[in-house]
């Protein structure tokens, strides 16, 4: 078998085409030079700024006969730096997840390109929301804030967070940052990037307004709740490009979308307006982390409540989009059967005319003479 040559030429170097082309493993090697500078005493004191979570504070406890420390973690400017190596480690994943499984069931379906595009937004967000919500959900039982709702306003501000909490919403925020650059590696189309930025700069100000606010543990419920009825989305409409015939998903989607939206707002009722207006510690102390005044609790539902109505507004419009394709595509069919049933009658009336005109022919006449 002989060897296949390539029908296009590399592409300059840092040419746009050979960083969209390459864009995976020049990001990796930006990666493995942080990774490298903690072998060095040098370098170390810098590199981990970006690798390891800052901000430590061990606390030590009297459970038991014998002490224990307990790390948690509080919020920095610091933090900017681990957010930006593991928004580089997000793009490395993304391009991991698109060139080993979606690219290959692409070249195995052939979907149309409007499909394609979907199909990979799908299996990106639909593998990302999977792992947040397993993790997101996991913190919530160690923490036992579900079973105990109180603590979501209680002992407000809660500046100190566990090394999960607080990496987990590190971890959400490169994510989120990570999807600006994929626009431009990821060749989006003009008209579909004013839609990806406006829900890429929701999530980032909600939470990354709830980090500096110290409302991390109200913002870990809502984003697993959100989390959990955008998988179904996704999953429903990976099944779908599968199986059209297979839409149960999507009816499922509505109803717990709806039903999310109305848990959203009243969790954020509950803990901001109801919650925090009736704590003790009223006040504004920047260095103590204390955002509980009424300026910012107005702020804080506003934004919730505007960003759930956004959402609703949205739903409402795709769900009235879904149905009027649905109506179209069933006048179609109703239209399609009786023009059918007319051109069957018609060639049966050909077939019938021809021979009937045929036994009158004079041939046939001479036959019959004869």
């Amino acid at each position: 078998m002989g060897i296949r040559k390539k029908a296009n030429k590399n592409p300059p170097v840092l040419s746009h085409e050979f960083v969209i082309q390459n864009h995976a493993d020049i990001v990796s090697c930006v990666a493995m030079v942080f990774l490298l500078g903690l072998m060095f005493e040098v370098t170390s004191k810098f590199a981990v700024l970006f690798i390891t979570v800052q901000y430590n504070v061990t606390i030590s406890t009297n459970e038991g006969p014998e002490e224990t420390a307990v790390n948690h973690f509080h919020h920095g400017i610091k933090d900017l730096a681990t957010i930006f190596f593991y928004m580089l480690v997000a793009i490395i994943m993304h391009a991991i997840i698109q060139e080993y499984v979606l690219d290959k069931i692409n070249r195995k379906k052939h979907f149309s390109k409007t499909k394609h595009s979907k199909f990979n937004e799908s299996g990106q967000l639909g593998a990302f929301y999977f792992f947040s919500f397993g993790w997101g959900a996991s913190i919530l039982l160690s923490e036992n804030f579900l079973s105990n709702p109180v603590t979501l306003w209680e002992g407000y501000p809660h500046t100190l967070m566990p090394f999960q909490m607080k990496f987990y919403l590190i971890c959400q925020l490169s994510y989120w940052l990570h999807a600006l650059p994929e626009l431009y590696f990821q060749k989006t189309k003009k008209e579909d990037i004013p839609r990806q930025l406006v829900y890429v700069f929701l999530y980032l100000v909600h939470i990354a307004g709830a980090y500096i606010l110290n409302l991390n543990r109200l913002c870990l419920v809502l984003l697993v709740l959100h989390y959990f009825v955008e998988l179904l989305f996704h999953v429903s409409r990976l099944i779908y490009f599968s199986n059209e015939n297979r839409q149960m998903g999507f009816t499922l989607w509505a109803v717990l979308f709806v039903l999310a939206r109305l848990l959203t707002l009243s969790l954020s009722v509950l803990t901001v307006g109801f919650g925090l207006a009736n704590a003790d510690n009223q006040g504004f102390d920047l260095a103590a982390g204390n955002f509980n005044v009424l300026f910012v609790r107005i702020t804080v539902l506003a934004a919730v409540c505007l960003t759930q109505a956004f959402m609703m507004w949205k739903f409402i419009n795709f769900q009235l989009r879904r149905w009027r394709e649905h109506a179209q595509a069933q006048t179609m069919k109703k239209k399609q059967a009786p023009s059918k049933s007319k051109s069957k009658k018609d060639k049966a009336n050909g077939v019938n005319g021809v021979t009937s005109h045929g036994a009158d022919s004079p041939r046939a006449r001479k036959e019959k003479s004869s």
